[in-house]
């Protein structure tokens, strides 16, 4: 391996970290964080994202590499507002675990946080991973064809930039989770936080979506 590919493997996984924290990535992990009862549950969600979000790019982008194709314009911007759609859908759940939360309260006495499991925060966390993969494929895939000559170059700097991810989103989910689990004894301001989170994944993700639909021009190019 020469110096220059190693450069380029040093960048992607810098590349890598700065992805994670990517305003989208950051806001939905944000919503299974700010439930988690546990700091090192907020943390594992994090690098279940990067696991995700890493398994998806690896696929797609060394398929196209192969077939030295790139996604068409309106499928990648599809792609893009299927986030946007993932975003309402998890601040609206992260709103309406409120409201669960209080009816286990009044039967049960003091429950903090509505009973995710861990596996299935785990699951959704990889999920979430997977779409902002799919979503990030097509750029994934110019950046790796920019940067490297062949095949296996490309599937190195793309597992590379993967680990950054993951390295990000796990630096970023423990620090953001430590405010949640702090509060939990606090019901009120548990409540806020969790309302807080849920209402700007909500709104972002109407705001992602009408850029994608309007100003880039996403409804016009499916009309």
């Amino acid at each position: 391996m020469d110096v220059t590919f190693f450069s380029v493997l040093a960048l992607g996984f810098i590349l890598g970290i700065r992805h994670a924290i990517e305003p989208d990535h950051v806001i939905a992990v944000s919503t299974i964080a700010s439930q988690s009862k546990k700091l090192w549950h907020a943390s594992l969600a994090g690098v279940f994202w990067g696991i995700g979000h890493t398994a998806t790019l690896f696929i797609i982008g060394i398929f196209l590499i192969l077939m030295k194709n790139d996604i068409p314009v309106k499928w990648a911007l599809t792609l893009e507002f299927l986030v946007g759609i993932m975003l309402v859908y998890l601040g609206v759940a992260a709103m309406l675990s409120i409201r669960k939360n209080r009816t286990l309260h009044r039967k049960h006495g003091h429950v903090h946080n509505p009973p995710i499991g861990k596996r299935g925060r785990y699951y959704k966390s990889l999920f979430i991973g997977f779409v902002h993969g799919l979503a990030g494929s097509a750029a994934m895939v110019l950046l790796t064809m920019s940067t490297v000559h062949s095949v296996w170059q490309g599937a190195l700097y793309i597992i590379v930039f993967g680990l950054g991810t993951v390295l990000g989103m796990l630096i970023f989910t423990t620090i953001i989770g430590i405010p949640f689990i702090m509060s939990m004894k606090q019901m009120v301001t548990s409540r806020v936080l969790i309302l807080t989170t849920g209402a700007v994944s909500t709104v972002f993700g109407f705001y992602y979506m009408y850029n994608l639909g309007v100003k880039d021009g996403l409804f016009n190019l499916w009309m």
